[in-house]
């Protein structure tokens, strides 16, 4: 028998092996960690990855469109799960990614399947193959409709049509059965194609928006301390509630309705003069005749 067998273990010796000990526990308590972590920065770039690729929203009601609403929502919701189990509503942090903040800049316009370059502007999709675009957000809401940047939209421009036509080309139904990147393309184009609809097609979010792209921002829950406008909506609010019939309401709404068209022609004039504080004046003014005529469709 080896005599190193035999030697009694000196207190050094113990000390060692105790500390062998420890580090092979160590190694075994963290060899799984180490890749938990793996994994998890692995999962946060694929995220990353993802989030860069998503745009928040549809809100509840949608214009006419030639399209429903309900298959698009049901299309949304199979196609904003991760392959890893986290949904969008996850992803989502307060309307604040983890990720880098979405740039402003205009993307590289180039069809990212066929590399062709744009035909048209605005590049939503490939007029070579057909294949629909990443959003641009250097593109404006205006610049969706081919309208020139102003307040005032002439009926001859026929926004929903428009709007009708390029949902023929976004609509989610359309790509069913394409690259889940060309669907998310897809849901994004689309979503946004609606945002602008809906802005543009009202006076008062019309005034909001372009308002913002002239870096005014408008604090949409301000309230006005003029007493005599104060003293006019308690009246007209009133009378809503007390409103005997159908044809009652009918009146005070074609009231609110002339308001807002007289305060939206106003807007238009402050904004060509570049007086904004005036713009924002009008802008608080219809805000709240369009809250009453908002009440009065509820009880209509």
């Amino acid at each position: 028998m080896s005599k190193a067998l035999l030697m009694p273990l000196t207190p050094s010796t113990k000390s060692q092996n105790k500390t062998k000990k420890m580090l092979k526990a160590k190694k075994k308590l963290w060899s799984p960690l180490s890749k938990r972590l793996l994994q998890t920065r692995t999962l946060s770039s694929t995220i990353c990855g993802f989030l860069q690729n998503q745009q928040q929203y549809l809100s509840n009601s949608q214009p006419h469109s030639p399209f429903p609403l309900s298959s698009y929502n049901n299309n949304e919701k199979s196609q904003t799960s991760s392959p890893s189990g986290f949904s969008s509503h996850f992803l989502n942090c307060s309307g604040k990614s983890f990720c880098s903040a979405q740039s402003s800049e205009k993307i590289n316009l180039r069809c990212w399947n066929c590399n062709a370059e744009p035909q048209n502007a605005p590049f939503l999709v490939c007029e070579s193959c057909t294949t629909i675009q990443p959003v641009d957000h250097s593109v404006d809401y205006f610049q969706l409709f081919d309208l020139e940047n102003k307040y005032e939209i002439e009926e001859d421009h026929n926004l929903q049509v428009k709007y009708q036509n390029w949902q023929k080309k976004l609509h989610p139904d359309l790509v069913h059965s394409k690259p889940e990147k060309e669907r998310e393309f897809a849901a994004e184009q689309s979503a946004r194609v609606i945002d602008a609809y809906r802005t543009l097609n009202n006076p008062l979010s019309r005034a909001i928006y372009i308002l913002k792209l002239e870096g005014v921002n408008v604090n949409e829950e301000e309230t006005v301390s003029e007493p005599e406008l104060l003293a006019e909506i308690m009246e007209i609010r009133e009378a809503v509630e007390e409103a005997p019939d159908y044809q009652a309401l009918k009146e005070i709404q074609s009231l609110m309705q002339e308001k807002l068209q007289n305060w939206s022609h106003s807007f238009a004039s402050a904004l060509r003069g570049h007086k904004f504080e005036e713009a924002k004046n009008c802008i608080r003014r219809m805000t709240y005749y369009d809250r009453v005529n908002e009440e009065i469709v509820k009880r209509l």
